[in-house]
Formats: C-alpha cells, structure tokens, sequence
C-alpha cells in the first residue's frame, strides 16, 4: 500500500509530466515552423524508440506475435494522432490545440461503448454536449470550423482510439515491450512518408532543442515516470491530474507563444474542461483512467 509520502511525490510527478505534454504544443509549433512536419516526428520518435529500447533492450523479444501486431496496430493509431496534432499546430494556436486534443478523454468511452460495445451513461452524454459547446466556443469562425481545428480533431480521436486499445491490449503484454514497439512503428511511418521529399535533419539549434525535449523529456522519459507514478495513485487521483495537460498548454501557449485569451476562449475552456472531469470522474471509467499516453 502506498505512503501517504509516495502519493504525494507521484501526484507532483505526474503533474510535471503533464506541465511537460502542456509546453511541447508551443515548442512543436515553432519547430515545424522551420522544419517539415514530417522530419520532425521522424526524428522525434525515432530518438525516443532509440531511447526506451536502450533502457529496455529485452522488452520486444518478450512480447509473441500476437503482442507485436498489436504494437504495430496501436503505433499506427499514436502515430496518426501525432501527425494529425503537429499539422494542425501549423494552422491553429497552441492553446487552443491543447485543448482540443484534450477531448481524446472524451472521445475514449464513445470509442469504447462503439468498438467494445460498452454502455454509455448518462454522465458521458453530458460530458460530450458540454465538450462540444466548448469547442465551438474555442474554434468556431464563424459558422465554419477552421482547418486547423479540425485536424487537431482527428488527432483526439486517434489518439482516444490508441487508448481503447491500449487498454485492452496492455493487461496481456508487456507495456515496456508494446511501447517500444508503437514508438517504433511511429518512426518508420514517419520516415517513409517523410523521405521522398526531405528527411533532413533539423536546421539549428532550437529546432534540435524542441526534438529532443519532446523525444526524450515528453515520450521516453514521460513514459517511466507516468507508469512509476500511475502504480502509487488511486485511478481517478491519476486521471484527475492528467486533465491539466490542456491547462498548461493555454498557459504556455498565452505566457510563451502569444496566444490571445478572449472571454469566448475561455468559458470554451471551461466547458471543455468541465468534460473532461465528468467523464474521468464517472463511474464507468475508472478503470480506463490507468492507461498509459506516450505525450
């Protein structure tokens, strides 16, 4: 059983992990301001599966071919939300991209009760309606959605796909193992796509800067600290805290970018975020709260 001290140090931990996840929107954005989207995810995971697998140099071989596909399967789900998150950064502020990628908590238990056939209370309607209010509050112009925004919409989803499996797949095979796989398989996407056209490593300093932070700091090292602090946290403790990772993103996106912060802006954020700890909160997704996000 878990100290009353172990809590607290886990509980700070996974909130710096979150302040990190928080601050990369604003990094990223700059970085693929002078650097192909594209060579900046080849770099990023392939630095950061470098990484884990060095750390864990026998996690794949304990994974069987079952455990492998699955690794694939969900690298492509992650891989398709980064790739979706780090081109809408290039047409939407970093703030507002936090935000919106945090409905991938929304989006899980929607997946969920579709894919798994799992049922879909009550509370989790109301999470949707109030995330959907306040995502047209934040990204609405108008009476069209701009493309920014609604890339970074895709990324949600993708991302609260990569959950649901991830959820399902991590209790059979070793996370360690499954991790260094989807990281994996996010470099080689990245890279194939990437390489007819440049692959060229970042051009200056800052850019390699905002690789490594978000390799290492943001997937290898996040990873480690999220899985040690999640096995010393009560689920919802553990998820109510993952929630402030769209917090720090505004933040960091106000404070460091120079996103504006209109009143709009904000009651969205609100009502955005209001979902979020209604669906955590809810009854039905205790357990979901335990999975692990590679961020």
């Amino acid at each position: 059983m878990p100290t009353t001290r172990q809590q607290r140090i886990a509980t700070l931990s996974l909130l710096v992990v979150t302040a990190i996840w928080g601050s990369t929107f604003v990094v990223v954005k700059d970085a693929v301001e002078r650097m192909p989207v594209m060579d900046f995810l080849a770099w990023r995971f392939a630095i950061a599966a470098v990484v884990m697998a060095a750390v864990r140099p026998r996690a794949v071989s304990t994974l069987d071919r079952h455990g492998r596909q699955a690794g694939v399967l969900l690298g492509i789900a992650l891989g398709g939300g980064y790739v979706a998150q780090t081109f809408g950064l290039e047409r939407t502020p970093a703030s507002v991209s936090g935000f919106i990628t945090g409905l991938f908590v929304v989006f899980t238990p929607l997946c969920a009760g579709v894919i798994l056939r799992k049922r879909i209370d009550g509370m989790t309607w109301l999470a949707v309606l109030l995330a959907t209010v306040g995502l047209g509050l934040i990204s609405l112009h108008g009476f069209s959605i701009g493309r920014g925004e609604a890339i970074t919409l895709l990324c949600a989803l993708a991302f609260a796909l990569h959950i649901v499996g991830l959820g399902e797949w991590s209790s059979s095979y070793d996370a360690a193992g499954l991790a260094v796989v989807q990281l994996t398989t996010v470099a080689v996407v990245c890279i194939v796509v990437a390489a007819p056209s440049s692959l060229a490593p970042p051009p200056d300093w800052r850019v390699w800067g905002a690789v490594l932070l978000t390799a290492i700091a943001a997937t290898a090292v996040a990873f480690f600290i999220q899985t040690w602090a999640q096995a010393h946290l009560p689920p919802t403790r553990a998820a109510v805290v993952m929630t402030m990772e769209p917090v720090f993103a505004g933040i960091f996106g106000v404070a460091v970018g120079g996103d504006s912060l209109t009143a709009r802006v904000v009651v969205g954020a609100v009502l955005v975020l209001i979902a979020m700890y209604a669906v955590e909160l809810g009854p039905q997704q205790a357990k979901d709260a335990t999975v692990q996000r590679f961020e």
